[in-house]
């Protein structure tokens, strides 16, 4: 990956202009000098080497401060990142900016299942394909891209992801880098998404925190000191595979009663249409007349029409990941806990359940001053975060 970085910051303090512009916007010379406590003369030469690599330059003058006028620096106007967020039952792409902000994206439903051979050329189609409408001239300097399941974040592969046969071991970072002629990196989704709060959600001013993300999987991303927390072979944050209920359904991962397998999403359309077919909720029943198959998402819409069956099924849901998040709390003692996937647009009953049972079975001293809170990047959080993972590689210093 280091070797394809070919315009990428070659000093700390150009790895720092980079990060400031991106984090804060455009900044004058002489803000960027009194940010870093380093001489003018150090940032117009770091500035300098940075137009030469065709990162960031000159965008005109600053607002008087009196005396000499200062100069406004700022990434280069063509300067591009992809981010790639696939997930089970879908894959979303955006186009962003040099500040990541999103100018572009794209989304299509797909099946993970089917394997890399299907899903990559699709996202590379999407990519291609926000490109092309961008206004010339444009470079892509860099993608990330996230996927459903454990990656070795250093050979940038997925590793036995349960959920997706026909992806271990095979070469997701190469075989995208190699198609769009850029660096690319590979991280799991929920690491991924983790990123994008701490870039531009309700995370962005924090340094210790947890992200959950409840879909078809369910997963924790971990921030500990503004660096996330990937554990010794990637697997860090796996939470839906342990153990909540001993006698429980089996999960994709050949164990019985997962997290995962118990209230994903795939787990809740089983039981909504379990209970709908026993007669126990009306609503359900209609809903599956009507479709055919029943989601994660008829639930929430049955639940908010007051359908018993489906609140008792939220709030059981929410009280199994309660559980297991309470046990994390007194672990790693965060500072803030957010929501997010698909399920979670359950919404606030969902919410208030989680906070519940965390708020009882963890220690006060924990949870005094600890929000959990819903995200509110939604399916943004993935892609910008996947954008953001790669920016942090090419504005850095090894």
């Amino acid at each position: 990956m280091a070797a394809m970085l070919a315009s990428r910051a070659e000093t700390r303090t150009q790895a720092r202009i980079l990060r400031l512009l991106r984090d804060e916007g455009p900044l004058s010379r002489a803000e960027l000098a009194d940010r870093l406590q380093v001489s003018r003369t150090t940032i117009a030469a770091e500035v300098g080497r940075l137009t030469e690599l065709e990162l960031a330059g000159d965008a005109g003058p600053a607002t008087s401060r009196g005396g000499r006028r200062s100069t406004i620096v700022d990434f280069r106007a063509d300067l591009r990142f992809a981010g790639v967020d696939i997930g089970a039952t879908s894959l979303g792409v955006a186009i962003t900016d040099g500040r990541l902000r999103v100018l572009a994206k794209a989304a299509e439903e797909i099946d993970v299942r089917e394997g890399p051979e299907s899903v990559l050329p699709t996202a590379l189609r999407i990519t291609r394909e926000l490109l092309a409408e961008q206004e010339s001239p444009h470079r892509l300097v860099g993608a990330g891209v996230g996927v459903p399941g454990p990656v070795d974040f250093d050979r940038g592969v997925p590793v036995s992801p349960p959920i997706m046969p026909g992806w271990d071991g095979y070469p997701v970072r190469d075989a995208m880098a190699r198609e769009l002629g850029c660096p690319v990196l590979l991280d799991n989704d929920v690491n991924v998404m983790t990123l994008g709060e701490q870039h531009s959600g309700v995370a962005r001013s924090a340094q210790n925190f947890l992200f959950v993300k409840i879909g078809t999987g369910i997963g924790c991303g971990i921030m500990v000191g503004g660096h996330m927390y990937r554990g010794v072979d990637g697997c860090a944050g796996d939470i839906g595979h342990i153990t909540v209920e001993e006698s429980g359904p089996i999960c994709a991962c050949g164990e019985k009663g997962c997290l995962e397998a118990v209230f994903g999403g795939a787990a809740l359309a089983r039981d909504a249409t379990a209970a709908a077919r026993a007669g126990r909720s009306r609503v359900l029943l209609d809903m599956l007349g009507e479709r055919g198959e029943l989601t994660a998402v008829d639930v929430g819409a049955a639940a908010a029409r007051g359908d018993a069956c489906s609140v008792q099924m939220v709030r059981e849901g929410g009280r199994r990941v309660g559980l297991t998040l309470a046990g994390l709390v007194s672990f790693i003692n965060p500072g803030l806990i957010v929501i997010g996937g698909r399920v979670a647009n359950l919404g606030h009953l969902l919410l208030s359940e989680i906070r519940g049972v965390v708020y009882r079975r963890s220690l006060p001293l924990a949870t005094g001053n600890m929000p959990i809170v819903l995200s509110e990047l939604g399916d943004d959080a993935g892609v910008v975060g996947a954008a953001r993972m790669v920016s942090d590689a090419l504005y850095a210093v090894e």
